[in-house]
């Protein structure tokens, strides 16, 4: 949601916001004040018209780290199932993800960004983009050692590669206007470092991992995992400049 934190600094024109965020899929809101049915999500981003950009927050939790998310109940149970939420002190939004297949069989998706009430949510501290930026690249360093020292190059070649490649990130992702040069490398090197991770939870060919291997790749990464989550909601929730 950092085109919503943009659109709210004045960076960025309401016009423009929907197909930002969507681009060439189909986005809906459910459960948006005022509303009695699904909604695109046009109209559905007006129930931030009133928040300040600081009051909206990127929140990317996983079971065992629910930070920024309220106590117990329906939408920390859905941020933690989609892994990811948008929240404001007054309400949360969660996304999910639906399958559909046409008539003639041809598969596609949408996404439902949900409503949920949060009254009174406080937000947690959270860590800056120079913090995490350190973290980032430590546990890089660390994660890569570590899979060097597995022989990874040898059973998933490309992982081992993509890693390396990742200390000089050429990526195209990007913030929109506002986010300052920190964020965005950050947000570019995590956003592909994201990609690499999900690589890495995919067997290698042939069955060339057995369960002890993959025990180890998967201990050597978790930190890893954890560094590269919070670098994309520190850069995503970054201070915004004119």
């Amino acid at each position: 949601m950092a085109w919503v934190r943009a659109w709210r600094a004045g960076l960025v024109p309401f016009d423009e916001l929907a197909d930002e965020i969507a681009a060439d899929e189909e986005h809906l809101v459910a459960d948006a004040p005022g509303t009695w049915t699904d909604v695109p999500l046009p109209q559905g981003l007006p129930i931030f018209a009133k928040l300040h950009p600081d009051e909206i927050r990127l929140v990317l939790p996983v079971p065992g780290d629910p930070r920024g998310l309220p106590g117990p109940g329906e939408l920390t149970g859905a941020a933690l199932l989609a892994g990811e939420a948008v929240m404001t002190p007054s309400f949360g939004v969660v996304p999910e993800v639906r399958r559909h297949t046409s008539g003639s069989g041809v598969e596609f998706s949408t996404v439902l960004w949900r409503v949920h009430e949060a009254p009174e949510h406080r937000q947690v501290f959270q860590m800056g983009a120079a913090e995490a930026e350190a973290e980032l690249t430590a546990a890089l360093g660390e994660a890569t050692a570590r899979l060097t020292r597995l022989d990874v190059a040898q059973w998933k070649p490309e992982l081992a590669g993509a890693l390396q490649a990742l200390r000089r990130p050429e990526s195209t992702e990007t913030l929109p206007l506002g986010f300052d040069p920190r964020s965005r490398r950050l947000f570019a090197r995590a956003s592909v470092l994201d990609q690499v991770l999900t690589l890495a939870e995919t067997t290698a060919p042939g069955g060339a991992v057995n369960g002890y291997e993959a025990q180890q790749r998967d201990e050597a990464l978790r930190p890893l995992t954890a560094a590269c989550r919070q670098a994309l909601v520190a850069a995503c929730n970054s201070p915004l400049r004119p």
